[in-house]
């Protein structure tokens, strides 16, 4: 482990933070915010620390190992979480620290669960801010970063795998850089798109961008204490509905459509499939449901249905209604897809379709040999034969997560909160999705929790924004060793 390399990469890190506190920075002081001074003094602070740490720690070496890249992934993004939280505290928006650290860990990982309880209190900078987090931390703030580190000597694939999303991550270009810089185009481009609907439809540019900012990331931070239930607008609904399953889906997809025209890619691909059905065939569950228990119209029960059953998969956590108010049933199916998320290479979270679709087919074959012991049937996605390795890793992945699940609740309820409460926090904070059920349900915060199990939420949030490897492994004692 070359301990100077890896400080080197997380000091440039700390650059490129500085850097993106000029965007709230330049808000704040078109509306004449005081809270401008804030996002100037975290600016100098990150560039000040970034920079003499670049200088210092600066190495003539050009590649990083695997695990050096493991390593700048895990403390890079604590350490962004970290110094994220100071523009909170310097404007004033939190009284303490862990507070502060809670709402950034929760924009940079893209969960979207919050700690505050006036939302449309907060000074047009602080929100912007935390909007912005989230649309950095959609796409990946290393990833980002990887489209400037080639030109400072850095080989980056390793920093590539390690921080996408899924078991196997996509290379779309020959070289990192040029993947790095496909994937940004075709989030900005998406963006672009989904905030000039908004405009469209009357939404303010201001609240345009950062409601995009939150559904291109599957984020969730909205400028309405409401969400978007305040707007009380079904072309909002469907617009963003939209572009939540868009952000959902595999970023290679995207581009395979945009850039090389492959439209039939979308349904060629076995999890895209596997995504849409479960999103198309949960819908009309739950629409169901809503028009005989709750709504009296066929078309408002299927608006409410498609947005949350959308949200929730994708792990945005956006609300456009106070589903707590919804049958059991409901409740249950959004519950149970707190689990899920979208596509390896979307911006979700969550245990990912691709593991669960292959764990199914495992699953299948395992019953199909018991009816034929003889027959050679090989776990196969689409034409492909999954191979043992990924397997072993899909199957290690998914009992992490349950077992960190499982014992987050347990805590959780042993801190005082109910057992509903209890499990959903630890299920949305761990897939990244925001709001849960009971006491941090869709009109309900974080607030008022202990501080102790605010830590816990912090670490669940980390956890599953970097797929439990990266950051666990920094705990392991061989992962330090030379």
């Amino acid at each position: 482990m070359d301990f100077r390399r890896v400080s080197s990469i997380l000091s440039f890190l700390l650059l490129c933070l500085s850097g993106t506190l000029l965007l709230p920075l330049a808000v704040s002081y078109a509306y004449g915010e005081p809270e401008a001074f804030a996002f100037l003094a975290s600016f100098l602070l990150c560039g000040v620390i970034g920079g003499a740490g670049f200088l210092l720690f600066r190495t003539g070496r050009q590649e990083i190992s695997h695990r050096e890249g493991f390593a700048v992934v895990g403390l890079g993004w604590v350490v962004v979480c970290l110094l994220g939280a100071v523009p909170y505290l310097l404007a004033g928006t939190f009284p303490n620290f862990l507070d502060a650290f809670f709402e950034s860990s929760s924009g940079f990982t893209t969960t979207g669960a919050t700690v505050l309880d006036d939302i449309e209190a907060l000074p047009k900078g602080v929100l912007f801010w935390r909007s912005l987090t989230h649309w950095l931390g959609g796409m990946g703030i290393i990833v980002f970063s990887m489209a400037i580190l080639p030109m400072l000597g850095v080989g980056g694939m390793q920093l590539y795998r390690a921080e996408v999303p899924g078991p196997i991550p996509d290379r779309l270009k020959p070289r990192i850089r040029e993947t790095a810089k496909t994937l940004w185009i075709v989030y900005l481009l998406i963006s672009v798109v989904e905030t000039l609907l908004l405009l469209v439809g009357g939404m303010d540019l201001f609240d345009s961008v950062c409601h995009t900012f939150g559904t291109m990331a599957t984020g969730g931070f909205s400028t309405r204490n409401a969400s978007i239930g305040a707007y009380h607008s079904a072309y909002f609904d469907w617009v963003i509905t939209a572009f939540m399953l868009i952000a959902g889906a595999n970023f290679a997809l995207h581009y395979l459509f945009l850039v090389k025209g492959r439209s039939r890619r979308y349904l060629q691909d076995p999890e895209f499939r596997f995504y849409l059905f479960t999103i198309l065939g949960l819908t009309l569950a739950v629409t169901v449901l809503l028009r005989v228990a709750t709504y009296s119209s066929w078309t408002v029960s299927v608006r409410h249905a498609a947005f949350q059953v959308v949200s929730i998969l994708t792990t945005t956590g956006y609300t456009t209604a106070d589903y707590e108010l919804w049958p059991r049933a409901a409740q249950f199916i959004l519950l149970a897809l707190m689990f899920f998320g979208g596509c390896a290479g979307s911006t979700g979270g969550s245990i990912k379709c691709i593991r669960i679709l292959l764990l199914m087919k495992h699953a299948y074959r395992d019953i199909y040999r018991l009816i034929h012991p003889q027959a050679i049937s090989p776990v196969k996605l689409g034409e492909k034969s999954v191979s043992t390795d990924v397997m072993d890793s899909v199957t290690a992945y998914v009992l992490l997560f349950m077992g960190i699940f499982l014992a987050a609740t347990f805590l959780l309820s042993l801190l005082g909160l109910d057992l509903l409460s209890a499990l959903s926090a630890a299920a949305a904070c761990l897939g990244n999705v925001g709001p849960g059920l009971g006491a941090v349900g869709p009109t309900h915060t974080f607030a008022a929790i202990a501080p102790a199990a605010k830590g816990i939420l912090i670490a669940c949030m980390l956890l599953g924004r970097l797929e439990i490897f990266a950051l666990l492994l920094l705990f392991v004692p061989e992962f330090w060793r030379r």
